[in-house]
């Protein structure tokens, strides 16, 4: 309805925000309502202001997604309608095209009557309610307006957060939060064209019950029916309106594999406080028997944890009683004391039953399934430039008889302390104390156990300018040993002191260039790195915790050939190499680097781990490496370990990963290593990984419902890892899966191959159907696909939530 001067006319409640009370009209707003719809003038209308006037901006709590209660009771009510006829503070009643709008509630009707000391709205003939972003349709509502208290008969129904919709005899609103609607069903299947549709996936129930504070419905008396057939019969079942947490069980999961049988477990979650929750994952094995699993978490302002504990009684695998614990817990202990008023603190504890457990379940928890399973405490503090800390570290390793494995060596206990200063009077020095009792079975180490206290101070006085490095740095190495069993020598102490210099220089070259196209920074970055450690005879010296350092660009240009403490190298040699890198000349993105470097030995490195020969070659393997990120899309590594001597290369990495878009990704890996001695065994393997459409092989580039749009055919994704060892003939493990993606529901079959040892593997069937926007039917395989296929992307990954204003009407 248009005033005569050709502004809308919409009746606004003066006094409404006074009363604080339902809606009203004055008499001079009546009257003015009536002449109108004679087209008469309305002198006491106030006009709509010019469109000529300057338009202002400013906030407004009406555009808020939640409107508060108390707010919405202060809003003003606005009807339009065909004819309006009413009695001041008593009724309204309003024909053709009736609309009555209070914040974020509309009702539209044929007719509304609207009953104002009770606050009721009485709605008739093609009825709709949008509730804050919630859409219903009907014959008939009865609705208090505030209270959102009423009912609504014949009902059609949309949700707004999981685009899930119904229809029901009844849907009684118990307040604006919590509704029940009467013999409905649910879905979020979106109709399509054609007479026949019916949606893939269907809940009927007796009941549901819905709670937005929660964000969870409960179905009482429901059936599943999936492409028309029953699948899951439920006397009441609860499922999420939104990924909030709620307690109730959760989805049941079974898979099939060679180990388990059937494996089917229905998990319970607990929602115990905001920041804690726990879930319980009772399971039966047709091969073994029942397993009871339990994960506890944690979140509080100064710590947070995560633990885990997995129990088996009479495992028929192996007939004895399995279990499983693994905690996390980090944070900061308050202490109390004024010099030390807080600790860090870190705990990691994994402990098994027994050493076949690596081997009998699952590697989706990795900290359970490894053969070196350790149990860290610390304890750390700083202040300024001195930290300390204190550490008990212990070690379970699973032994295999066709694989045995030397066990570490426990730190019980083990005490650090550091002191550093930069910048004094150009000199930057540090100061490393280390303290460590080590321990472990002797005849399995062959060693004795010790304690050791290792001493490290340095100092270096770096020079450095734009286009160039030097830093020159003195090191004192001093170690001190008391043994609780003699040394071949009749030793039980023992002492070293050794002194390191190094010498690290580099310049920087920089030019402007183009390539393809592209304005291009390009730079030259030759390095120098000289070190010198005299040599001590360590021979006799047990080994405790050091191992030979990777062969890599990081490592390097280091003064120590090890790492760890027992072992010092002793170097006279020189390291030269260079990099040159392309960046983009505006972002300073990289997109190409190139690089490569080689030892030069002064003389021969006597110093070696046990059953390793003397370093005699003067010239090291060459190491080159180069990285391309010339296109978003593709990305390529490489490094190559190459030996001038024998003209052959000890090591090659290549790999390179291709990804135009979403749900598109292949990366594919080729690793060698030649043997080199009887501590390095030999492998080459080639991996190979991917997520992508089927469907492109064919054509069809349609859209992906990864946002949960389209509609149409559904579209197949193949996903997959594949490890492949060249030297051996066969796959080690692999991955290899089908999803289907129908845009209200997705299909996953998952079968994965795991190898357990040299010659035996665990082999899994995982398949699942989930019904977007309710539930997940069988085991799964998403943690997996996540944790083995690089840049993997699950197909609903919805990160922001829809607004009411995308059904604003």
């Amino acid at each position: 309805m248009t005033a005569p001067d050709g502004n809308p006319f919409l009746m606004q409640d003066k006094k409404h925000k006074a009363r604080g009370a339902g809606f009203a009209l004055t008499p001079v707003a009546l009257v003015a309502f009536a002449l109108l719809h004679g087209a008469a003038h309305a002198q006491a209308l106030a006009p709509v202001a010019s469109e000529d006037a300057p338009l202002s901006l400013k906030r407004s709590g009406q555009l808020a997604e939640e409107v508060p209660s108390v707010i919405r009771r202060e809003l003003p009510t606005f009807v339009t309608g065909g004819s309006l006829r009413a009695r001041t503070d008593l009724e309204t009643m309003v024909e053709g095209d009736a609309m009555l709008r209070r914040g974020d509630t509309v009702i539209k009707a044929d007719r509304l009557e609207y009953y104002q000391p009770d606050d009721l709205a009485k709605a008739r003939g093609n009825v709709h309610l949008n509730k804050s972003g919630n859409i219903y349709d009907g014959t008939s509502l009865d609705l208090k307006v505030d209270a959102f208290e009423g009912f609504f008969n014949d009902a059609r129904y949309r949700f707004l957060k999981n685009d899930a919709y119904g229809e029901a005899d009844r849907v009684d609103f118990i307040d604006e939060k919590r509704a029940i609607i009467r013999n409905a069903t649910y879905t979020t299947c979106q109709r399509r064209p054609g007479p026949s549709w019916m949606p893939d996936w269907i809940l009927r129930a007796a009941s549901i019950s819905i709670d937005n504070d929660e964000e969870i419905g409960r179905a009482q008396g429901a059936v599943l029916r999936f492409m028309d057939v029953p699948i899951l019969l439920i006397p009441e079942l609860s499922f999420p309106l939104s990924d909030k947490r709620k307690s109730g069980f959760l989805p049941p999961t079974f898979a099939i594999d060679n180990v388990n049988g059937l494996d089917l477990t229905m998990p319970y979650y607990w929602n115990i406080a905001p920041n804690r929750d726990a879930t319980f994952f009772p399971a039966v094995m047709s091969k073994r028997g029942i397993n009871l699993g339990t994960e506890f978490r944690y979140l509080e302002s100064d710590y947070r944890g995560t633990d885990r504990l997995d129990f088996m009684p009479s495992d028929r695998l192996r007939n004895r009683n399995r279990w499983g614990l693994a905690a996390l817990h980090t944070g900061v202990l308050s202490t109390g004391i004024a010099a030390v008023p807080s600790l860090g603190v870190y705990l990691n504890v994994n402990r098994v039953s027994d050493d076949n457990y690596w081997r009998d379940f699952s590697r989706s928890s990795a900290s359970l399934t490894q053969r070196l399973l350790s149990s860290d405490a610390q304890l750390s503090w700083a202040r300024g430039n001195f930290s300390t800390g204190l550490r008990a570290l212990k070690w379970q390793t699973l032994q295999d008889v066709a694989s045995p494995i030397v066990p570490p060596y426990d730190r019980l206990p083990q005490v650090t302390g550091r002191y550093s200063r930069f910048g004094v009077g150009g000199f930057d020095f540090s100061v490393d104390g280390d303290y460590t009792q080590f321990q472990a079975a002797r005849a399995l180490t062959g060693q004795p156990n010790a304690k050791r206290t290792f001493a490290l101070a340095q100092v270096s006085r770096p020079w450095q300018a734009p286009g160039w490095f030097f830093t020159p740095k003195f090191q004192l190495n001093a170690t001190n040993y008391q043994f609780d069993a003699p040394l071949a020598n009749g030793a039980t102490t023992a002492s070293r002191i050794l002194p390191t210099v190094t010498l690290d220089s580099g310049l920087v070259f920089e030019r402007n260039t183009a390539l393809f196209g592209r304005s291009l920074r390009q730079t030259l970055e030759p390095r120098a790195f000289y070190v010198y450690t005299p040599y001590r005879d360590q021979s006799l010296l047990p080994n405790y915790d050091s191992g030979a350092n990777d062969f890599n660009f990081a490592t390097i240009y280091t003064g120590n050939a090890f790492a760890g403490n027992d072992r010092i190298s002793d170097n006279n040699l020189l390291t030269l190499g260079v990099t040159s890198r392309l960046l983009n000349a505006e972002t300073g993105a990289e997109a190409v680097r190139v690089g490569i470097a080689q030892r030069l030995r002064f003389k021969d490195q006597l110093v070696t781990l046990p059953g390793t020969p003397v370093v005699s070659d003067r010239l090291s393997d060459l190491l080159a490496g180069a990285s391309i990120n010339w296109d978003p899309k593709w990305t390529f590594d490489s490094t190559v370990q190459f030996n001038p001597k024998t003209q052959r290369s000890i090591r090659s990495t290549i790999g390179g990963r291709y990804s135009p878009g979403n749900y598109r990704v292949v990366s594919a890996a080729y690793r060698y290593q030649r043997d080199t001695s009887t501590v390095i065994t030999g492998s080459e393997q080639i991996d190979v990984g991917w997520q992508w459409p089927v469907n492109d092989l064919w054509g069809d580039k349609g859209v992906d419902r990864g946002a949960g749009v389209g509609l149409g055919e559904g579209r197949w994704y193949s996903v997959g890892r594949m490890n492949y060892s060249l030297r051996d003939r066969k796959l080690v493990d692999s991955i290899i899966g089908f999803e289907y993606d129908a845009g209200c529901w997705i299909g996953r079959v998952v079968v994965e191959r795991l190898q357990s040892s040299t010659t035996s593997a665990n082999k899994k069937i995982l398949f699942q159907l989930e019904f977007v926007g309710f539930s997940r039917l069988g085991s799964n395989p998403l943690q997996t696909l996540k944790q083995n296929i690089p840049r993997y992307q699950y197909l609903r990954e919805q990160v922001t939530s829809p607004s009411r204003f995308s059904n604003y009407d």
